[in-house]
């Protein structure tokens, strides 16, 4: 019974390593199901949390003001239909990773998991890192984009990432010392990487 965590710059093949790792270990693997745990522990939709996770830098209550009406935004504050604030998403996510590290057998794909299960010695952190032109080729091939998307999107992601661990007060999340196994998939294979890490668990 173990627990992988799996940290990635964005572009280096994080989701695409972690469901080769569930598949070769039977390992269930948790990515954006993780997001739809959050949003119903907190009683709100999946978008919300999406949203959140997504910003690059505006308070949250702005994108909540952006994406729905007063009105709503005032039913929802009021417990109507649930709420969520930064304080209330990371909680819930602790809650969450713990409670998947704790049924064992799992590949949890970022949101800080490396953090919230620092101290278990079930678990496994893994980092991968590439530099930004392979990480742009590898969007570009995987999901079929221009060059100019590709490095769009990995810029995109790469806010994102920051944003989500100023969440947690954390600006360290490439430190070497944080994982028991850094990647540089710029130098290896997904299937070399596969295999090495399969062999660490």
């Amino acid at each position: 019974m173990a627990v992988v965590t799996i940290s990635r710059q964005f572009g280096a093949g994080g989701l695409t390593l972690g469901e080769m790792i569930s598949k070769k270990l039977g390992y269930a693997l948790f990515d954006n199901e993780i997001l739809q745990m959050v949003a119903e522990k907190a009683n709100v939709s999946t978008d919300w949390v999406t949203s959140m996770e997504k910003d690059a830098g505006k308070p949250f209550q702005k994108i909540v003001a952006s994406l729905l009406s007063k009105s709503l935004v005032d039913r929802v504050i009021s417990n109507e239909r649930g709420y969520i604030d930064e304080e209330i998403y990371v909680d819930a996510l602790r809650t969450i990773i713990t409670k998947i590290a704790d049924e064992g057998n799992a590949v949890i794909i970022g949101r800080g998991s490396q953090y919230v299960l620092k101290d278990r010695k079930d678990a496994v952190h893994i980092l991968l890192i590439a530099g930004r032109d392979h990480r742009v080729a590898f969007i570009e091939k995987k999901y079929h984009l221009s060059n100019k998307q590709a490095s769009n999107t990995v810029e995109a992601e790469e806010r994102r990432r920051a944003n989500l661990y100023r969440k947690f007060g954390i600006e360290d999340y490439d430190r070497p010392q944080l994982y028991h196994l850094v990647l540089n998939m710029g130098k290896m294979d997904l299937e070399t990487a596969l295999d090495m890490v399969c062999q660490l668990v």
